[in-house]
């Protein structure tokens, strides 16, 4: 497993994204490149193209996907005004837009929502990342506390 320098809530808001761009992940920098499909000749293209082991596609969330998600936050919801409501919004035309209306009357499950969404997707995004071989760097080194003194190292942990 290679450890990797990358944004991983950019990564997660690319997944989640619901542009019709293409993202790119460079293998070797951790930066992303972004495309539009109507390009075919920019200088991006030309990389990717040219050298395709270095970058690989980032998957985005289809339809089918993100209702899937909704419906399983619906098994972690126990509330009886909300849940018939958010359940019939997913049955809808428009299962995506009705769900996030609906949502709205409720904002305490609104925030719930929000937060289990951004937890899936970074469950998502880290699999994906385990799949090419990959793992996130730590977002912080642990610090060699050896030689600090007791007073200087109780300040730094106060202010982490």
């Amino acid at each position: 497993m290679r450890t990797f320098t990358l944004d991983l809530d950019a990564l997660t808001q690319l997944i989640n994204g619901r542009e019709q761009q293409e993202n790119w992940l460079d293998l070797e920098s951790g930066s992303v490149l972004t495309l539009s499909p109507d390009d075919q000749y920019s200088d991006e293209r030309q990389q990717v193209e040219l050298d395709p082991d270095r970058y690989t596609q980032i998957p985005n969330l289809d339809v089918p996907q993100r209702v899937a998600m909704r419906e399983s936050f619906l098994f972690t919801l126990d509330d009886l005004h909300a849940h018939p409501l958010l359940s019939a919004a997913l049955t809808s035309r428009k299962p995506l837009r009705s769900f996030d209306y609906e949502i709205e009357a409720f904002p305490a499950i609104r925030e719930q929502w929000q937060a289990y969404e951004l937890k899936q997707l970074r469950e998502y995004a880290l699999n994906w990342l385990y799949e090419l071989g990959l793992e996130p760097a730590p977002d912080r080194m642990p610090l060699d506390t050896r030689g600090i003194p007791r007073d200087i190292l109780r300040r730094l942990n106060k202010s982490a």
